[in-house]
């Protein structure tokens, strides 16, 4: 697994700067495997949301970079596409920026003292690796980072 972490790592040094100089904002960087595929996915973004011609403008930079330093051991498929509307926030830049939204928090085990492991709230911060929401009722709710399974925006109709 360091491996892959190692792969994505590598990767977002590499592509982080070309992409924001196309404007966009690297939101998040996978490489997995998917059954018998390998995938290397981007998440980009920016201010205004990300359309289809951003995102092909994009995969053809980073795939003649990628192709260029050819580090990669694996064939992968590549993917270049928006984080979405119930994007996941996983950078502190992301609770920063979604501070005040409506988020879904969704735990590894049952939060003590009750059966629930899905919360849904206001995002209230994150200080200290704790994040803080507030509830539709008002109550003030607070996870560790590590018991988080997933956080991500809400989206509400």
């Amino acid at each position: 697994m360091a491996k892959v972490n190692n792969t994505e790592s590598r990767v977002e040094e590499l592509i982080t700067p070309v992409v924001e100089e196309m404007g966009l904002e690297v939101v998040d960087i996978e490489f997995v495997k998917e059954g018998q595929n390998w995938y290397l996915r981007f998440y980009l973004d920016k201010e205004g949301g990300i359309g289809i011609n951003d995102c092909e403008a994009a995969s053809r930079r980073i795939e003649k970079i990628l192709d260029e330093k050819d580090f990669i051991e694996q064939a992968y498929i590549l993917e270049v596409s928006s984080p979405g509307l119930d994007r996941h926030l996983k950078k502190d830049k992301d609770f920063v920026r979604y501070n005040g939204s409506v988020v879904d928090v969704k735990l590894y085990k049952a939060m003590e003292g009750t059966k629930e492991k899905e919360f849904q709230g206001t995002l209230m911060g994150l200080e200290n690796n704790i994040v803080t929401i507030e509830t539709e009722g008002g109550e003030k709710l607070s996870f560790d980072r590590k018991d988080i399974a997933v956080i991500r925006l809400a989206v509400i109709f």
